[in-house]
């Protein structure tokens, strides 16, 4: 079980954020991931992403 501390003053939103960062690291982790893999997925989100904003300016 992962025990994040909630420092003081810090909101409840930031420290699920680093605890769901801490969850996402762990998992990638697990298993090896070749780096041409890694690459060819953050330019598909990039270019998603990309799509989706053009469609935003266009309406």
């Amino acid at each position: 079980m992962i025990i994040v501390p909630v420092k003081e003053g810090e909101s409840i939103d930031r420290a699920l954020k680093r605890y769901k960062r801490i969850v996402k690291e762990l998992r990638a982790r697990q298993q090896f991931t070749k780096p041409s893999v890694i690459k060819r997925a953050q330019l598909m989100k990039a270019i998603y992403v990309q799509k989706l904003r053009e469609a935003e300016e266009n309406m």
